[in-house]
């Protein structure tokens, strides 16, 4: 059926053959700085659950079209005609963004290319991986519109403790991509130049991992972040069992056993 809906979100695949694909998912919004709007942040939800449901998938990549921003925040125009009944739907529709990246069960790269506020800033919290432009630009600035910062916001005293996150919530200061490293926020900061290679060596590490491991890594680090010691300890004895269920760690470690002995007899 042909619409004249404009499509906000970018979505191309890198195949790696039979080991899967990695999907490339670029907010396509650069004239707004890549704001999220009900009508973009509908479109990336519905894309994510179609990510989450694909058994071939490896690694996403999350970024913003352009130069200047991943994501600029939430949208202000559509803020700003908000009522309580319609803040608590365009809220939950911003979490829902974020949830979906949690959910899809293999690692989120950002690659942040720009401003990321806001919105944005929980959207890239919300990945797994964070990889920025030593130009880039970070900040909750809600407090100065006269809202709090709310949803994956949550997830700020687990990267950055809560004293950064206090800072960051409650002054609504931006901060710098050198900040922003030395914090723990973001995990790698590189010049624009290098910002694509950096994010393809990323790429060929995790190609190289076994899928189902990577798939079970990263459940168990999300259940962690809700467990108490014990059950944080007991889970991973579970994801430890549940891997050998299948066939990957004995032709992994096969491989490297073969690799290791093939190098002992070289010497």
């Amino acid at each position: 059926m042909m619409t004249d809906q404009p499509s906000y979100i970018q979505l191309r695949y890198d195949d790696h053959g039979k080991k899967g694909r990695v999907a490339r998912v670029t907010i396509a919004n650069a004239r707004k700085l890549n704001t999220m709007s009900t009508p973009l942040m509908e479109e990336f939800t519905a894309i994510f659950a179609e990510l989450a449901r694909d058994d071939s998938l490896l690694a996403v990549v999350l970024t913003g079209e352009g130069e200047k921003a991943f994501v600029g925040g939430a949208n202000i125009d559509e803020m700003a005609g908000l009522d309580e009944h319609k803040a608590r739907a365009f809220i939950t529709r911003v979490h829902g963004c974020c949830n979906a990246v949690r959910q899809v069960p293999v690692p989120v790269i950002a690659r942040i290319n720009g401003y990321t506020l806001g919105a944005g800033l929980e959207l890239a919290a919300a990945c797994d991986l964070r990889i920025a432009v030593d130009s880039a630009v970070f900040g909750m600035p809600e407090v100065k519109l006269g809202i709090p910062s709310v949803v994956e916001a949550a997830l700020l005293p687990g990267l950055i403790g809560w004293g950064r996150t206090r800072q960051i919530l409650l002054l609504g200061e931006n901060f710098s991509a050198a900040e922003a490293e030395k914090w723990g926020f973001v995990e790698k900061l590189v010049p624009a130049a290098d910002l694509d290679a950096a994010v393809d060596d990323w790429l060929a590490s995790l190609v190289e991992c076994g899928p189902v491991s990577i798939r079970l890594q990263k459940k168990l680090i999300r259940d962690w972040e809700d467990l108490p010691l014990r059950a944080a300890v007991a889970a991973g004895i579970d994801s430890f069992a549940t891997a050998w269920k299948g066939e990957e760690p004995r032709r992994m470690m096969d491989d490297f056993l073969k690799a290791r002995e093939e190098r002992r007899k070289a010497k």
